[in-house]
């Protein structure tokens, strides 16, 4: 039995769901880079890395090869990256929402008077 696509989108969203792996995915939308970069911006443990890695890389959304001793992730293609800049546009047009909304209710609260 196939899997429905709206069921499939939601196991993708989940898989997504984990801070360090949006993180990684906004870092690799940069460029390919080395674990040790990613170690380095992100700050955290090794193995909590390699965990979250192995999670992308199972999804087939990101790609590693070796460079020497070194491990280099990619994106696997540049619809991920298209992705986490739609969810910034998307955030930040729900926040800048917000923040009319907050200016709008602070104003109700105090009319000008004149």
């Amino acid at each position: 039995m196939q899997v429905p696509l709206y069921q499939a989108k939601a196991e993708f969203f989940r898989m997504l769901g984990h801070p360090v792996r949006i993180r990684v995915l906004e870092l690799l939308g940069e460029g390919p880079r080395q674990v040790r970069d990613l170690l380095a911006d992100i700050e955290i443990e090794p193995s909590s890395l390699s965990q979250q890695l192995a999670v992308l890389r199972r999804a087939g959304i990101v790609t590693s090869h070796r460079d020497g001793s070194a491990v280099v992730y990619t994106l696997a293609g540049p619809d991920v990256a298209d992705l986490m800049r739609a969810a910034r546009r998307i955030l930040t047009e729900m926040l800048s929402g917000r923040s009319e909304l907050a200016e709008a209710l602070r104003a109700a609260e105090h009319p000008a008077t004149g």
